[in-house]
């Protein structure tokens, strides 16, 4: 009886390959910060100076000029909204011919999943760059870059989304005699539309922080005040721009969050 029990008794697992594991890693975060020259030790050294320049930025910051910061900030809100719905339409038919499991020709599937990738490794940031040297300095290049941001960056998470649908479907109208398109009408759109409206609203979050930044090589934007103020050293104006943004995207965050959780 006793064997009995002792042989359904679970194996206690080894705890070498546990601490193992855990050596392995704290050997690359040091080795990481070694090589990278993250040093704790000047953060510290440093601190004071951090201090004095958050004094400068927000005690006081300048409300006497919170009313300029409305302007470029909905200039900003407004480059995300066209990046993210201009994106998002050109994410969509990509997705579906990325997927495998629709148009099952592995050559058009692989080569638009190598695009995509391609897309997504350039920061907006550098695209900006790019289309201000194209379009010239203004909130256009910017939009141009968004758009491309969040193309890459839908396409990605819809494809995904549909191959992971209920195939059932697919084949139930295949087996009525349905072709593609209506496989594409009535059993992919339906299953992926939600996500995909909630990829295109976080896509929008994110473009707005992007956009804040853009400003920093001409794409128009709250970013061009940033930079401004910041080459003239007025950080009491710097103070007033990051606490209206930070509201702006709060609520912004707040809103988004809510449709999505309803459309999933």
């Amino acid at each position: 009886m006793n064997q009995d029990l002792e042989k359904k008794l679970p194996i206690r697992p080894s705890r070498t390959k546990f601490y193992s594991n855990i050596g392995l890693i704290i050997a690359i975060l040091i080795s990481s910060a070694w090589f990278s020259g993250f040093n704790v030790f000047e953060i510290f050294a440093n601190i004071r100076f951090a201090f004095r320049l958050l004094n400068s930025l927000f005690f006081p910051p300048a409300w006497d000029y919170a009313d300029n910061v409305i302007g470029p900030l909905l200039e900003t809100v407004q480059m995300a909204i066209v990046g993210s719905f201009v994106g998002a339409i050109l994410a969509f038919p990509a997705a579906v011919l990325a997927a495998n499991n629709f148009i099952k020709v592995k050559g058009l599937n692989t080569g638009m999943r190598l695009i995509l990738n391609f897309f997504r490794t350039i920061p907006a940031l550098v695209l900006a760059s790019l289309f201000v040297a194209i379009f010239g300095i203004g909130s256009f290049a910017g939009i141009v870059a968004l758009s491309i941001f969040s193309f890459g960056l839908i396409s990605k998470m819809t494809y995904e989304s549909i191959e992971a649908i209920d195939y059932g479907q697919v084949e139930a109208i295949i087996s009525l005699g349905g072709n593609k398109m209506n496989v594409l009408r009535y059993a992919i759109i339906p299953q992926v539309l939600p996500q995909y409206m909630s990829y295109t609203l976080y896509a929008f979050e994110v473009n707005v922080r992007a956009a804040a930044v853009l400003g920093y090589v001409g794409a128009g934007g709250v970013g061009q005040t940033y930079q401004i103020w910041l080459d003239l050293r007025r950080f009491d104006r710097v103070g007033i721009i990051i606490m209206i943004s930070f509201v702006a995207v709060l609520i912004i965050d707040f809103i988004s969050s809510s449709i999505r959780r309803r459309l999933v």
